[in-house]
């Protein structure tokens, strides 16, 4: 496959990521808006091309099937996250011991590493702070989650879905 159209697949299968992630996120799918949607990812990409910001470590299709099992994962992990947190909020003495940690992480490329900091930022009573290197600075509201984040889990299932060149 030639340098252009390889080009033209990449930009197309970003626009289709996109029109995707737009359709689930925005749950209506009436004529108009559904081409809105679809005219919002082109543009999108378009304007991406014409920014230079678009490379190919980005590209939706780089990502292994294993994302697809990742993110229901992570859902459950948000939830879980978030009725331990609510739990801690109402309770009256709001037991918390918040910690800063140091988790490594195991995934090569930046795309890698930015899922795997992100998705620590998504569960409730965990952000992550900066990364340095292969570790990943986090703040933890309570020590048991430092400990779940210390066990390697999530960053196991991120480094199944990075794509390997």
């Amino acid at each position: 496959m030639g340098h252009r159209h390889m080009h033209r697949f990449h930009s197309i299968s970003v626009v289709i990521s996109l029109f995707v992630f737009w359709l689930v996120l925005s749950g209506y799918f009436t004529p108009f808006l559904v081409t809105v949607g679809l005219v919002s990812s082109v543009l999108v990409v378009l304007f991406a091309h014409r920014m230079s910001v678009i490379d190919r470590e980005g590209h939706p299709l780089e990502l292994r099937a294993g994302v697809w099992s990742y993110w229901p994962w992570l859902v459950v992990e948000i939830v879980k996250s978030a009725w331990t947190v609510s739990k801690l909020i109402v309770h009256p003495r709001l037991p918390i011991s918040p910690t800063m940690m140091r988790v490594k992480m195991s995934q090569t490329s930046a795309v890698g590493q930015v899922m795997y900091a992100n998705s620590i930022t998504l569960t409730p009573g965990t952000i992550s702070v900066a990364i340095e290197g292969d570790e990943i600075l986090v703040h933890a509201l309570t020590q048991a989650g430092a400990e779940d984040l210390a066990g390697g889990e999530m960053d196991r299932r991120v480094s199944a879905c990075e794509a390997r060149a």
